[in-house]
């Protein structure tokens, strides 16, 4: 049996490993992005996300739901660039593919290739190959870390996707948390009203938040698999050693996040904690957001983004930032968390945050909606257009906003 075979058990009418493994699960849902992407021909799909969140088993799965729409098993291709050592290699196997599916008759093949940052150089074949013409009848989908970015990687397909689009793959937000716990939550767009039918299952909403408060959105979190610290923790590391960046440095970064948090924070103030420069800082911190481990609130005034002023950061996942937080031996405060929760869950649902302060601080600035996160009951009084999301209303808030 070649590798290549190994790769793609269906065309000897087995399962894969990965999808048996995925129905073994205690808790087990099908990843929403996998209906944003494109299957008509020409088209390069680019499905990019943190390490550990489901990429792979996604493909697997879009090969299921192939078969069993009558595609023939040959005309599906799976690649795993995690186990491709030189771009030689990659070239060999497209082309014993190519040849092997046009003896059987075929022109139009799902070519499906998995991790493509773990190999040095891979965009050079693939835009040789769609300039030429080698793909024109069929369907691509590339998936990879969110380093795709910060090399500029994606940059070098303009023109070139066809009919394809870039999709996200992030963790579970709350809603979907739910869903996959059996609660499926419907939204009409108005906020106060959807967030007041949730009052009945009040109980059940904080019980499930507390649960993603700890877990997060992470597949082998949400199952309570004993590796799932590990596997991220390696994963990140290994993305800044191939970005040439330092862990330990890294680690330091976090480190002086974490105790700062949930205040805003300069590059100079984190660059003095740890004994660093600003604009290393900066590049660390941009290579941080780049890999979907923070993102970040700059201050706004009068619809103003004042990119001089102090910036929040927030950590993209709970399961982030417990993970980052063991690892960098730091710990963060609850109200943090709460606050880098429902910046995240704003994030997503408009595409940019910002924060403002004079007098008071709101935390949260999205699109006209001005929301202020406390832990415990607020102590002032805020203007009747600032939202409280404080305990007694989080976990109903998280539920319809994204």
């Amino acid at each position: 049996m070649t590798a290549l075979e190994r790769q793609n058990p269906w065309w000897r009418g087995e399962e894969s490993y990965i999808l048996s493994q995925w129905r073994r699960r205690r808790i087990r849902w099908i990843p929403s992005w996998l209906d944003e992407i494109v299957l008509e021909p020409y088209s390069l799909n680019l499905v990019i996300g943190p390490r550990q969140v489901g990429k792979t088993t996604g493909l697997h799965l879009l090969v299921e739901r192939l078969l069993r729409g009558g595609i023939d098993p040959l005309q599906i291709l799976f690649m795993d660039l995690d186990l491709m050592w030189n771009l030689d290699l990659f070239r060999k196997t497209i082309d014993e593919y190519m040849g092997m599916r046009k003896q059987e008759g075929y022109d139009s093949s799902f070519i499906l290739i998995d991790e493509v940052t773990s190999l040095e150089g891979w965009w050079r074949l693939i835009k040789g190959y769609v300039d030429v013409g080698v793909f024109e009848n069929d369907v691509l989908v590339l998936t990879g870390s969110s380093s795709l970015r910060l090399r500029g990687e994606v940059e070098l397909f303009p023109g070139r996707m066809g009919r394809g689009v870039e999709v996200e793959a992030l963790p579970l937000s709350f809603r979907e948390f739910l869903r996959v716990k059996g609660v499926e939550i419907k939204r009409t767009g108005d906020l106060e009203g959807d967030m007041a039918r949730l009052l009945p299952i009040r109980g059940r909403l904080r019980e499930l938040f507390r649960e993603y408060m700890e877990v997060g959105g992470f597949p082998l979190s949400i199952n309570r698999n004993p590796a799932a610290e590990e596997s991220f923790l390696r994963s990140i590391i290994g993305e800044l050693l191939r970005l040439g960046r330092s862990p330990s440095l890294t680690a330091g970064i976090l480190g002086s996040l974490m105790r700062k948090a949930p205040s805003p924070v300069s590059y100079s103030s984190i660059g003095t904690d740890v004994g660093l420069s600003y604009k290393t800082v900066r590049d660390y911190l941009e290579l941080l957001m780049g890999l979907m481990i923070l993102g970040e609130a700059p201050f706004s005034e009068a619809g103003v983004v004042k990119w001089r002023k102090e910036r929040k950061y927030f950590f993209r996942d709970p399961f982030i930032a417990r993970v980052l937080a063991e690892w960098t031996g730091v710990s963060f405060l609850p109200s943090a968390l709460y606050e880098w929760v429902v910046q995240e869950h704003l994030y997503r649902r408009f595409g940019h945050i910002h924060y403002w302060r004079n007098g008071y601080e709101v935390d949260i600035l999205a699109d006209g909606m001005k929301v202020e996160v406390k832990l415990g009951k607020p102590h002032k009084r805020y203007p009747k257009d600032v939202l409280i999301i404080d305990e007694d209303n989080v976990a109903e808030f998280l539920a319809v906003i994204v």
